[in-house]
């Protein structure tokens, strides 16, 4: 990628051209395509501001929303950083739905920033855990737990 010397190649960037080489099957469009991704996603990667601040807004709307949780994270090693949600933000879920599902739920977050909120990915992230809250919550996941569990 020596048009983008400065940026270079980080971990996760190949999760995200995956799925646009399988659907263009054509490696210059995917190029392209990607090249456009990624400057929507690159403030998710080291060195952009994206991520402390999809942590700091999960905290607080765990912390508003299910206060319970809240206080279960806090309590079993103090995981209310959220850094088990690192791999959903910064690969907008890719590694989280079978391989068919990806594509629609991408289009969902790309889509929402016109639609709705820019900040869409935080409410999907929020949608899944509570989706295993009970789990979460029954079996008072620590935070290594909680990393078991969404690998």
């Amino acid at each position: 990628m020596y048009e983008h010397l400065e940026i270079g190649y980080m971990q996760g960037m190949c999760d995200l051209l995956a799925p646009l080489l399988v659907i263009f099957d054509d490696e210059s469009l995917s190029y392209g395509c990607f090249c456009r991704l990624m400057e929507r996603m690159i403030e998710n990667f080291p060195n952009g501001g994206a991520m402390d601040m999809h942590f700091a807004n999960m905290r607080s709307l765990i912390q508003i929303l299910d206060s319970e949780m809240y206080d279960l994270m806090h309590a079993h090693g103090d995981y209310t950083h959220f850094y088990f949600c690192y791999r959903w933000f910064l690969l907008d879920f890719k590694r989280e739905f079978l391989y068919a599902d990806v594509f629609a739920v991408w289009e969902c977050i790309w889509s929402a920033k016109h639609v709705s909120s820019s900040h869409f990915v935080l409410f999907l992230a929020l949608a899944l855990l509570e989706n295993y809250r009970d789990i979460i919550l029954s079996n008072s996941m620590d935070f290594t737990d909680i990393i078991k569990f969404f690998n």
